[in-house]
């Protein structure tokens, strides 16, 4: 995986009635859980590493965030899905930043790759100096959300909802639908964890924790 030669295609069309609606969780049962607290499992994959820009500390992964953009983008990491062809599944992850952004378009989170090309991420982005959850330019108010991915066939759903800092905990919060899609499904699907767009002289690192894929029952 660390000599893919990756090309990014464009986004696809957002679904205007998708924005801001509230979205439901169906039964689940935990197929992978990454806790970050202590050796990563060893079905990750890096594209690009760099092993001086990642580490993991308080049981989350943090990646330093380095210019570049979605054909470049350093120290992604990767995890092959080969479940998605036979059942409906959904991708979480905390996202949190150590220190404000500062750099137009600077951004974490998640990144849906079909045979090893990014189709469509999931993230949390600074815009004009606003936050934003893209796709569909939502505003937050937070600096801690949790992200949801949900693969159902050629059908994607892209949720979150906000964590204030002081919460222990949010387990009970509903989430945000942001955007309902059909996306390329390939023979190799990944998910990955990754930022970008990130400042030229000032080290800015992004927190992910608590990683899970679920399967949804019907």
């Amino acid at each position: 995986m660390k000599k893919l030669c990756i090309t990014l295609v464009p986004m696809l069309l957002l679904t205007p009635c998708a924005l801001l609606a509230q979205a439901e969780v169906a039964n689940e049962i935990v197929l992978f859980s990454e806790q970050f607290d202590g050796e990563l499992d060893t079905s990750w994959e890096w594209l690009r590493e760099d092993p001086e820009d990642w580490r993991i500390a308080d049981n989350a992964l943090e990646i330093r965030a380095r210019p570049g953009d979605g054909n470049s983008v350093r120290n992604a990491l990767l995890r092959f899905v080969p479940e998605v062809t036979e059942q409906a599944l959904a991708f979480e992850v905390t996202v949190s930043f150590i220190k404000p952004l500062t750099v137009q378009y600077e951004q974490a989170g998640l990144t849906w790759y079909a045979d090893e090309t990014p189709v469509f991420k999931l993230v949390h982005e600074l815009i004009d100096e606003e936050h934003f959850i893209i796709p569909s330019r939502v505003p937050t108010k937070q600096k801690i959300v949790r992200l949801r991915l949900e693969v159902d066939g050629t059908r994607l759903k892209a949720m979150f909802y906000e964590i204030d800092e002081d919460e222990e905990n949010h387990t009970d919060k509903e989430w945000e639908l942001v955007a309902e899609q059909d996306v390329e499904i390939g023979k190799r699907n990944h998910i990955s964890i990754q930022t970008y767009h990130g400042p030229e002289d000032e080290d800015h690192w992004m927190r992910f924790s608590d990683f899970k894929i679920l399967k949804i029952s019907e």
